[in-house]
Formats: structure tokens, sequence, C-alpha cells
């Protein structure tokens, strides 16, 4: 079964942004769906288990970006 996580991430400014995010995220452990809405800065995540927050976090900083 799936689980959907949704996380706000700031910083992000146009399509780059979004593909960086996504790009770090979706290498997570479990993770199948990376939904990242650039207009909020919600990113949605779809995976086979939990995800954790942390490991979550250090993704998007990895991209350059911060969860809020």
């Amino acid at each position: 079964m799936s689980e959907t996580a949704t996380f706000t991430v700031t910083g992000m400014t146009c399509g780059h942004c979004v593909a960086s995010v996504t790009e770090e995220v979706q290498e997570l452990r479990g993770v199948e769906n990376v939904d990242v809405v650039l207009e909020t800065g919600a990113v949605t995540i779809t995976s086979s288990g939990t995800v954790d927050d942390a490991a979550v976090k250090a993704a998007v900083e990895e991209a350059g970006y911060q969860v809020v």
C-alpha cells in the first residue's frame, strides 16, 4: 500500500528548481512519485512505505532549498 506525505519547500522560483527538488527526492528509498507545485511550494511524495522526514529535508537541502 502506498503512503503519501506533503511538505512545503521555500526558495523555488522556476522549472529548474522544481526539477532539482524532484530529482533529489526521487532518489530516496521507497519513493514512487514526486509531485512539486512551484506556485505553492507543495511537494507531495508517494512512497511504498514511510519516508523519513529528515531524509526528505536532507534531499531538499541538497537541491539547495528548505523545508518549512
